[in-house]
């Protein structure tokens, strides 16, 4: 081959070389962190309510994407029971939950997951499929988790209590606080019982639903105590979700896993990838 032949096919492959790393379809696909978990955390997505816990269709939308385009991958809840049990999990792992059930995860959120085709937990206060247009905020009805759970099989859906998401007449989480009766407060058995009782009714009900294992709950609130949680596990549940922020590391107590705060309308898109990059900072330098 002659010397100008030779830089020709050099000067060819420079091109081609620089051509792909500004195509569309080339992904670097950078590697932010690998064994661990970003469990994500929403409530309600909705274009009209403000809030502490509430944000836009858009915001959810945008946020979902910039972590797509920055090489995060979304797994399922299946995939995280497995990463627990000792599986691999991809790199750059987000697991995206929502609390409350309420319903704009059907017809807000629920649209966009199937469109980017991600993973998704709802947890879910069964109470409020009884009359999920009745509550201080519509809830899921039965037929729209069957609609959702029929279309996508990577969603779930969950416990967070039947009824025991609210606070009681002192201010306790009527979780971990035991109510009064009359005259007296509720003995140990009948508060153990209480909570037993309401985690299996949840389980109960959503298992109508789809034929998935219910297994897994988000304390109300994030509160929760040793008693709850040895409560909660006896009733069935082997996964509980806090309200504590950190990642989801292989070891890490399946009674009390961390989240971030996803849903808060001071997140924007860039700043979910910023909230997460900082913390794994935090975590390496600890």
């Amino acid at each position: 081959m002659t010397r100008l032949k030779k830089y020709n096919v050099q000067w060819v492959l420079a091109i081609l070389v620089l051509l792909l790393a500004h195509s569309p379809f080339y992904t670097p696909d950078p590697v932010w962190y690998t064994d661990r978990v970003a469990v994500i955390a929403y409530h309600h997505i909705d274009d009209q309510i403000q809030g502490d816990v509430t944000i836009t269709t858009q915001r959810f939308h945008d946020q979902l994407t910039d972590l797509l385009q920055r090489g995060y991958h979304f797994i399922s809840l299946q995939q995280f029971r497995e990463y627990l049990a000792g599986g691999a999990v991809t790199p750059n792992a987000v697991l995206v939950t929502f609390d409350d059930g309420y319903r704009s995860f059907y017809t807000n959120a629920f649209p966009i997951l199937e469109q980017l085709q991600i993973p998704a937990v709802n947890f879910v206060i069964t109470k409020d499929l009884e009359n999920p247009l009745q509550s201080r905020i519509p809830s899921l009805s039965r037929e729209e988790i069957r609609t959702m759970a029929h279309a996508m099989d990577t969603l779930d859906f969950q416990c967070h209590t039947d009824s025991l998401h609210d606070l009681g007449p002192d201010g306790g989480a009527l979780f971990t606080s035991r109510l009064k009766k009359g005259d007296r407060v509720e003995t140990e058995q009948e508060f153990n019982n209480r909570i037993i009782d309401d985690t299996k009714k949840c389980r109960a009900k959503l298992s109508e639903l789809y034929p998935k294992p219910v297994d897994a709950f988000a304390y109300p609130f994030g509160i929760y105590d040793k008693q709850s949680d040895a409560l909660i596990h006896s009733a069935g549940i082997r996964y509980a979700f806090t309200t504590a922020i950190g990642f989801a590391e292989r070891g890490v107590d399946p009674m009390q896993i961390p989240r971030f705060n996803a849903g808060s309308p001071f997140i924007k898109a860039n700043s979910l990838n910023n909230l997460i990059i900082h913390k794994l900072h935090q975590t390496q330098n600890q």
